[in-house]
């Protein structure tokens, strides 16, 4: 166990030092940004590593591990993000533990997520994921279709529109890629208040993301190591 909690405060101060050159390059304060560690497949004990090393919000992306190790570290003050594809059939169970679900995508998981947040009663936040080259088979709506589906999470009781979600596409430059996140988020915002976060960028494109106003960055790998694989 200690040799594991080097591993990962190495891995955390890393990350830490490529946020804030990150931010000085791009003239951001890094107090702006959240960093989210993701922690699917990794142990509980792992959580517990990164919330002792300061760590407030952490992220997964299935509902059976993420609700396990929710339960399990109940007793700390953690942010829990869902990141990953949501199925409606699990909305129930996300909206009791998660505080911000950035992968909300289509209309019938926006009803389902305002339903099992007001069973909860809990009132859950939500970012549109943004598919940007139109692969909807990775999750997101087309650009053109986010601002009514903002529109449908706001009317929403149970639900807090946040901002926007988006993952770079495969083999693309993540400079070009996330240069239409401003107007992305702009788009989804309209002329409400408190819509500002912007979630993007992972372990191999923080940097790019930091550049185009991300706000929030899910961080796995770079931070904990390479993942185990799942059966």
């Amino acid at each position: 166990m200690v040799e594991r909690s080097r591993e990962v405060a190495a891995g955390l101060r890393a990350v830490r030092r490529r946020i804030a050159s990150a931010c000085a390059e791009a003239g951001r304060d890094a107090s702006g940004i959240t960093l989210v560690v993701v922690t699917k497949t990794f142990p509980a004990a792992d959580v517990r590593l990164v919330h002792d090393l300061g760590v407030g919000d952490v992220g997964e992306n299935r509902d059976q591990e993420a609700a396990r190790k929710a339960a399990e570290c109940a007793d700390l003050a953690l942010r829990w993000h869902f990141v990953g594809r949501l199925q409606t059939n699990k909305a129930r169970s996300v909206t009791r533990y998660a505080s911000l679900v950035h992968s909300v995508d289509r209309p019938e998981l926006v009803a389902a997520l305002g339903r099992g947040a007001r069973a909860a009663g809990r009132v859950v936040g939500c970012l549109v994921q943004v598919s940007l080259d139109g692969d909807l088979g990775r999750g997101g709506v087309v650009a053109d279709g986010a601002p009514g589906l903002a529109d449908t999470i706001a009317a929403e009781e149970g639900l807090d529109l946040r901002g926007v979600m988006a993952v770079a596409p495969r083999d693309a430059d993540p400079d070009r890629a996330f240069a239409v996140l401003p107007d992305l988020l702009a788009a989804v915002r309209g002329n409400r208040s408190g819509v500002d976060v912007v979630s993007a960028g992972m372990s191999g494109d923080l940097e790019a993301a930091v550049r185009h106003g991300a706000t929030h960055l899910r961080v796995g790998s770079a931070v904990l190591g390479a993942r185990a694989l799942l059966g």
